[in-house]
């Protein structure tokens, strides 16, 4: 999104920029300290973000079509210790939850929210030492993606409400539930395929953590093989390619995955004759590399 200088913005707007100020700090979107202004918790809300130019130093910056007419207040929003008050762990855990399903990042001193998570109700923030940290729509509490991931991390069982009807189709589930999981892999993990089980092989020889068929944190009913939690990285492999049916079903796959900008590896059974140095390579282009 395009950002500009508060004088910018009040150019676009046609209004003076002193009125633009004024409007600003009466909506407690900024203040004054030692003569230049800052940012309020509700004006990094509202859209506002700090910049800093060798020229200009430090700055305040806006979207292009900031809503001044907009309510904001920071006190309806949560941050991890009250969402994990609700769901009765520590703020810690929110944390990984989140950052599991591709909602935040880690940083060096505390996190960002990456689009995923600002599409879904998250606002980051800035401390006053600087540490970034989000906080979140109260929606959040009901979001099912979350609770699904929290109720699995926290050991709770999880219960199968699909119908026969709903399985006698060409959802995910039904084709998965097609192909019985009873090859065991060198961590204990049961999967469909003898390509399935090297992958899952070589991620436990090289102490990549992993997940196999995890289901994707969107609406659609979407199941990858396997997932890197660390990396948020999804990895396919593609071994039916003369069946029609799994070829439409590669296709809408490869569509949810572009769709949610997700970061896919893909694998092929010509891979599997030197599976190691061709995934290691795959890999490393997305910026995971194996020492």
């Amino acid at each position: 999104m395009k950002l500009l200088s508060t004088s910018q913005l009040a150019k676009k707007k046609a209004m003076d920029s002193k009125d633009l100020f004024i409007e600003l700090h009466k909506k407690g979107w900024i203040y004054k300290k030692d003569n230049k202004w800052e940012l309020t918790k509700d004006g990094r809300i509202a859209g506002g973000e700090t910049k800093y130019t060798p020229k200009y130093g430090e700055y305040i910056v806006w979207p292009y079509n900031l809503d001044l007419e907009q309510t904001i207040d920071s006190k309806e929003l949560l941050n991890a210790t009250k969402i994990g008050e609700y769901f009765n762990i520590s703020n810690r855990r929110v944390n990984l939850y989140l950052s599991e399903i591709g909602w935040q990042n880690k940083e060096l001193d505390g996190w960002s929210a990456t689009s995923g998570g600002i599409n879904n109700g998250g606002h980051q923030m800035e401390s006053q030492n600087g540490v970034p940290y989000v906080l979140w729509n109260e929606s959040i509490l009901s979001n099912k993606h979350l609770v699904r991931t929290i109720k699995i991390g926290e050991g709770e069982e999880e219960i199968n409400n699909n119908s026969e009807k709903e399985l006698n189709g060409n959802s995910e589930l039904d084709f998965r539930l097609k192909l019985k999981a009873e090859k065991r892999t060198s961590d204990g993990h049961y999967v469909r395929s003898r390509a399935e089980l090297l992958i899952d092989n070589f991620f436990y020889n090289n102490g990549i953590v992993h997940a196999y068929e995890k289901k994707l944190n969107i609406d659609e009913d979407m199941y990858c093989d396997f997932y890197l939690p660390q990396n948020k990285i999804y990895v396919e492999f593609w071994g039916m390619e003369n069946d029609e049916k799994y070829k439409e079903r590669k296709k809408r796959k490869l569509e949810l995955y572009s769709k949610h900008n997700f970061t896919l590896v893909e694998l092929v059974d010509a891979d599997l004759e030197n599976l190691d140095e061709k995934l290691q390579t795959k890999l490393r282009k997305v910026g995971l590399v194996i020492h």
